[in-house]
């Protein structure tokens, strides 16, 4: 496996390694933008099946690969491809197997401080690089010869996914989406403290989830039946990104769906329990003057709790959620319209 060793003007075909998850294939889009704007490369991506239709509708993608099973499935057509270059985003053991595999492909990967996260999570030391995850996807890129542009995130939807958010009774760009589900129990509100911070949020609320979050869905939206549509499980994912475009504003809780807001230019309330923003996962608009807010319960010794979120709150209290304030979330609300 080979660092760089051609002229970064002759590298005109690059494969871009990111598996998952939702945010983090979002939170990749302006290298792949800069990559075929300022250099006009041939883009290719490889994810996880799930997530083609993420990347099939981005105009900056010249073709997605995905694996379902294994990588013996692609790596001898990756191999026929002939890249020039390889932009590692992901860094485990399965994106090296991939660049060993294609061990005569320079390669270049993003500095993913894993180190310091540990020793924020068990050590509680913050040696974080302090700059935005998506900076350091960039920084990759820099090898590559190319430059921030600071346009932010890219998300586009199909024209077959949009929603007419009438049909639900709704107005657009009046509401706010409440994005209520996360993957990790340690990223979510408990329904209770959801029950109290939505009954202070003036006007329309939109709840986005899977189907995981249809059940609590149902409550919220049985507590507040006049101003509250549950839409969890209903839509497809596009389908909800769509819902989330036509919001007036976003709250969300630390997850794909934030990162997607965040794309889509809708001012965010960001809702962080037993991780931390300070990660390099707030949302992230690049140079544009788009209002956010972090909500969170700072000074919590606890805290953070793990890397990705934990099924459990290991103290058994789950403070970093249930001590956040319904009017500090309806406070930072206020502050992003």
């Amino acid at each position: 496996m080979q660092s760089i060793g051609k002229e970064k003007n002759n590298v005109k075909k690059v494969l871009v390694i990111r598996f998952s998850a939702l945010g983090d294939l979002v939170l990749i889009t302006p290298v792949l933008r800069v990559l075929k704007l300022q250099a006009g490369m041939e883009i290719h991506v490889i994810t996880k099946d799930a997530f083609r239709p993420l990347l099939q509708p981005n105009p900056y993608v010249d073709q997605v690969w995905t694996i379902r099973n294994g990588l013996k499935e692609v790596i001898p057509a990756l191999k026929a491809e002939r890249f020039d270059h390889i932009l590692d985003l992901h860094k485990n053991l399965r994106s090296l197997r991939i660049r060993l595999a294609l061990w005569t492909v320079p390669a270049s990967g993003y500095f993913k401080a894993n180190w310091a996260k540990w020793l924020m999570v068990h050590l509680k030391i913050d040696r974080l690089p302090g700059n935005h995850i998506v900076d350091r996807y960039l920084g990759a890129a820099r090898a590559l010869a190319v430059q921030p542009d600071g346009r932010g995130l890219d998300f586009f939807i199909p024209e077959e996914h949009q929603v007419n958010v009438r049909t639900l009774g709704l107005e657009p760009f009046t509401y706010t989406a409440f994005v209520i589900g996360a993957a990790h129990f340690t990223k979510r509100m408990p329904e209770e403290k959801l029950l109290e911070v939505i009954g202070k949020i003036p006007g329309k609320v939109v709840l986005i989830g899977g189907p995981a979050e249809k059940d609590a869905g149902i409550v919220l939206q049985g507590a507040f039946p006049d101003r509250v549509i549950a839409a969890c499980g209903s839509f497809s994912l596009m389908g909800s990104a769509s819902l989330i475009r036509q919001a007036k504003v976003v709250v969300a809780h630390d997850t794909g769906f934030m990162h997607i807001a965040a794309a889509l230019r809708k001012p965010v309330v960001a809702i962080f329990g037993g991780t931390l923003a300070e990660y390099g996962f707030w949302p992230y608009y690049g140079d544009e003057s788009i209002r956010y807010r972090n909500v969170e319960v700072t000074d919590l010794p606890c805290r953070p709790c793990s890397r990705f979120g934990r099924g459990d709150c290991p103290k058994g209290h789950f403070n970093c959620m249930n001590g956040i304030p319904a009017n500090q979330v309806v406070q930072a609300w206020q502050e992003v319209q």
